[in-house]
């Protein structure tokens, strides 16, 4: 047991294998009793690849601070009367173990589902990168799109598993819940219909353009005498840091170029400009220049070197494991990493011991329910109804984490000010709000407050005391600064939750860097992968915002399990997340690999060479790829996983090559993708996909983001719906809940709030204040009330 941790006393039964283990993993890393339950041959991904000295990094990586037992169908139902949460995406009757015991939450980890059209369909970690919205908008113009690095799909949708688990449990009647890879790879990472960074202007993804644009002029990465280096030259005192550093040049001196837009239209010339600068001075140079200045600059980093980084070492973002070096967690909680306390158990280890520990009170004798005990009731609720969160977020991470909150039915209160707007605000049209405001702030409340005046920290403070969870994502120290540290805030209600989130975290020799997401993927090693192979400047992670919302994910996850412990304890805590270690933690076993063999994972040789669209031959098979379909940049993904895959592949191409092992099939991988090219270039991509699916062959259209409202498996799961505005004139779909529940009501679409829009109810409501108390405050300066609103 581990007293300290906020899951403690959870019990968790994992069934899953391949898909969803970082679902338990993260539930284990916050406390949880994670019991995995594997047959006697022993768990498929025990033995997938990577394996290192008959280890597969892969399980040892998604499995630590877990339990494992190998039992038979009576003591599996026995651990089940134990439980509290299920995950799983084995073949077993999951109705039956709700009837069983109604208050369980089984979550069910699938590729596309419980339901709907594509819900026996095959796929990979590229066929739902290309079908879930994300593969279109990756790469360069004129080029074929580039696949992301990593198991971003993957590993994204278990995050969104362990949101929705929580949720159901703190609802506490137990429930279903149907969590989709595909669903959740549209929903996840960059959403189509979500917020965006502020440099959108608020025009949401799927209002851009049909192609890949050229987006590396937005934070442009130049060579440097021992690698790269890239900038964020943004806000105006950003460009005047760069024009000093250039040597205040005259061909730049124009004040018109303090305008971001002037300055991208002048790029042609700036950029070779700072190119010369940098030609030769080294990373370490040139940000520490780049401080200097104020000019937001990272070196992009190799995966070996992040492995080493100062501010990843000092923070123990990796734990060795048996010779290995291993992401340790994703978060901080009480100021203690989460991280791995047990390496991954050997087959069986703890059967003995689990099955030792059942008590004849847990049997299901004790009490048999109807069938229909586990259906969903008449009045769905929402779980986090009763809760209140103020939300001082602000752009992607800080909006989506008190979304996450809002949907579910926590009162969220949006506290922000004019002198220091939310920069997510910012219209190209001067618009009161956006789309993408509106998606990424729906179902919250407005307040404006000056928190830079003593009244207005006051207020705050009342807020708190009457409040139970508090989030930010400014700089670390800021809070402090403003006298809003967690200890101010336990003193007044020691129930409280205060969560942050950052670039590089709150400690280490990089926390005080500015945080943008460009340089947070730079100093991962994350911008050198996503990167044609054959091109050295052929980067291509411009034009994501990612981590944004995935952080948001497993911020929120923590935040719910401290609400739980808070039940038993009485207490709150703080919860940390640096957006830097969930790229981290994304990447487990693939750096894992790298700390062994290093230069694995950018694929070597040479050493720096990223992966392309086309895998290596150790990557396992082939056809593995993109390929051109009939039409104007059309696309399909085919990924072959092993000799069935093939055999129903070749009969569909009606090829004559025998080609019955894997490494015939790497031999001959450009014979093989001439066949498949041919053969998708007569087809439209969806009959393309639609044949192979048929077939039972992992493959899917590049589908464009437009393109997934008319998407008839989305369609038939509700994953859309449409929301209004009234700032806003058309109407918008929008995404739904995070998974398909039983018990939990799907989120109400409240319109974003306005500035201040509802200050005077807040002040009135939760704090009992008068009338005349808020127009004083709001004559003093310290309440902020949007100018329509009308006096109450």
């Amino acid at each position: 047991m581990h007293e300290n941790l906020p899951l403690t006393g959870v019990r968790v039964i994992d069934r899953t294998d391949g898909i969803g283990e970082t679902t338990s993993r993260l539930l284990a890393d916050l406390g949880a009793d994670v019991i995995r339950v594997e047959p006697a041959s022993g768990a498929p991904s025990r033995r997938r690849e990577p394996v290192v000295d008959g280890v597969s990094l892969y399980y040892a990586t998604h499995n630590a601070n877990k339990r494992a037992v190998v039992v038979d169908e009576e003591d599996f139902l026995r651990l089940i009367d134990t439980a509290d949460i299920l995950v799983t995406n084995a073949n077993d009757d999951l109705l039956a173990l709700r009837s069983r015991k109604p208050g369980l939450v089984v979550v069910a980890i699938t590729d596309y589902g419980l339901s709907g059209p594509y819900r026996d369909w095959q796929a990979t970690e590229w066929t739902h990168l290309a079908l879930g919205g994300v593969l279109s908008r990756s790469g360069l113009p004129g080029r074929e799109p580039l696949l992301p690095p990593g198991s971003m799909a993957y590993e994204s949708a278990c995050a969104q598993a362990a949101w929705a688990a929580l949720v159901a449990y703190f609802g506490g009647t137990g429930d279903l819940v149907d969590v989709s890879v595909y669903e959740a790879t549209a929903q996840v990472l960059d959403p189509g219909f979500g917020i965006g960074g502020s440099a959108t202007g608020g025009v949401p993804a799927a209002n851009g353009p049909r192609g890949r644009p050229d987006a590396r002029h937005l934070y442009p990465i130049f060579r440097c005498a021992d690698g790269w280096v890239r900038i964020c030259v943004l806000a105006p005192r950003q460009w005047q840091g760069m024009f000093t550093w250039l040597g205040s040049p005259d061909e730049f001196a124009d004040p018109a170029l303090a305008n971001l837009g002037k300055r991208f239209a002048a790029a042609g010339k700036i950029y070779p400009a700072i190119g010369r600068l940098f030609a030769d001075r080294t990373r370490d140079q040139i940000v520490a220049e780049g401080q200097q200045h104020g000019v937001p600059t990272a070196a992009l980093l190799s995966p070996t070197e992040v492995l080493h980084a100062s501010q990843f070492t000092e923070r123990q973002a990796f734990a060795e494991v048996d010779g290995v070096l291993m992401p340790n967690g994703y978060l901080e909680v009480d100021g203690r990493r989460a991280g791995i306390r047990t390496a991954a158990p050997a087959h069986g280890q703890d059967t003995a011991a689990v099955l030792d520990s059942l008590t004849a009170a847990s049997s299901p004798a004790a009490a048999t329910p109807s069938a229909t005990s586990a259906a969903a009731g008449p009045d769905r609720m929402r779980p986090l109804a009763g809760l209140r969160v103020l939300d001082l977020g602000v752009i992607v991470v800080g909006a989506e984490l008190g979304r996450l909150f809002a949907d579910m039915g926590a009162e969220v209160i949006k506290v922000e000010n004019k002198a220091f707007p939310d920069g997510s605000r910012q219209t190209f049209d001067g618009s009161a709000i956006s789309p993408t405001f509106a998606y990424g702030h729906r179902n919250k409340l407005g307040l404006g407050l000056n928190l830079r005046s003593p009244e207005g920290i006051a207020l705050f403070k009342r807020l708190v005391a009457e409040s139970d969870v508090v989030v930010s994502n400014f700089k670390p120290g800021t809070m402090e600064s403003l006298g809003l540290g967690y200890e101010e805030l336990a003193a007044i209600n020691p129930g409280i939750v205060v969560a942050d989130s950052s670039a590089f975290g709150p400690t280490g020799p990089w926390s005080r860097r500015l945080g943008y997401g460009p340089l947070v993927r730079a100093s991962t090693g994350l911008s050198g992968l996503w990167r044609y192979r054959d091109d050295e400047n052929g980067f291509s992670d411009a034009s994501t915002i990612y981590p944004d919302h995935i952080a948001a994910r497993f911020e929120a996850v923590a935040i719910l399990a401290k609400l739980v412990a808070r039940r038993h304890t009485g207490r709150g805590g703080t919860v940390s997340v640096a957006q830097a270690e969930v790229i981290l933690g994304q990447l487990p076993h693939q750096l894992a690999l790298e700390s062994v063999r290093p230069g694995s994972l950018a694929g070597a040789p040479p050493s720096d060479a990223p992966r392309g669209h086309r895998p290596r031959d150790e990557d396992g098979d082939a056809p593995r790829g993109l390929y051109p379909c009939a039409g104007d940049d059309e696309w399909c993904v085919v990924t072959v996983r092993g000799d069935e895959d093939w055999g129903r592949l070749s009969a569909v191409l009606e090829t004559d090559l025998h080609l019955p092992t894997a490494r015939e099939r790497i031999a001959r991988r450009e014979e093989i993708d001439a066949l498949v090219s041919a053969w998708t270039a007569a087809r439209s991509p969806r009959r393309a996909m639609a044949e192979l699916q048929e077939a039972g062959v992992p493959a899917a259209m590049m589908q464009r983001v437009p393109e997934l409202l008319n998407d008839p498996h989305l369609a038939e799961r509700g994953f859309f719906r449409t929301m209004h505005h009234p700032r806003i004139a058309q109407a918008m779909p929008t995404e739904n809940a995070p998974a398909v529940f039983q018990n939990v009501a799907d989120p109400e679409l409240g319109p974003a709030p306005l500035p201040g829009e509802h200050s005077r109810d807040i002040l009135a409501r939760v704090l009992g204040m008068t009338a005349a108390e808020i127009d004083g405050l709001i004559a003093a300066g310290v309440i902020e009330q949007h100018a329509d609103m009308e006096r109450v």
